[in-house]
């Protein structure tokens, strides 16, 4: 029995306007991190937030990666994890952040402890708090992470820049 005019019709508009849609999305081009295949990852991957501080979250090409901005924002997961430093270290939202060296650009935060890593990438020129900004990713991700196998000893609030 054929289907009535209006029904195909229907149909026809609704995959035209889902196409449409879906090419005007911009996919941000990331690299992988050397561990963006670790199950762990994909568990981090499914609970990213849509939205950081203001920022929606835009679609990579890369496996286990977030962005919100242009990219403002920036999460891999599965970068190695670092070794004990002198680094600042700072608990936020039951995960440890190795705050990495300042750099003119940017500000990189990994986790500490947790294997694989997860990174977090903020543009310097954004007005962002960055505590915001972990404060939200911790509290989506913290389920997903890995158990904590080492831990911050000396707490400290990073940087509010």
């Amino acid at each position: 029995m054929p289907l009535p005019r209006r029904l195909v019709a229907a149909v026809a508009v609704a995959g035209t306007l889902a196409f449409a849609l879906v090419g005007c999305s911009t996919t941000i081009h990331l690299d992988p991190a050397d561990d963006a295949n670790n199950p762990a990852c994909a568990d981090v991957s499914v609970l990213l937030p849509a939205n950081v501080s203001g920022f929606d979250r835009v679609w990579t090409d890369a496996q286990a990666t977030g962005a919100w901005g242009d990219p403002t924002i920036v999460l891999r997961c599965g970068v190695a994890p670092p070794a004990p430093s002198d680094l600042v270290c700072t608990t936020v939202g039951s995960v440890d952040w190795l705050v990495l060296e300042q750099e003119e650009e940017r500000q990189r935060l990994v986790t500490y402890g947790r294997d694989p890593a997860v990174e977090v990438i903020i543009r310097r020129e954004a007005q962002i708090d960055f505590r915001t900004v972990i404060e939200k990713l911790s509290a989506s991700i913290q389920p997903g992470l890995s158990p904590a196998t080492a831990q911050c000893t000396d707490r400290v609030e990073p940087p509010a820049d």
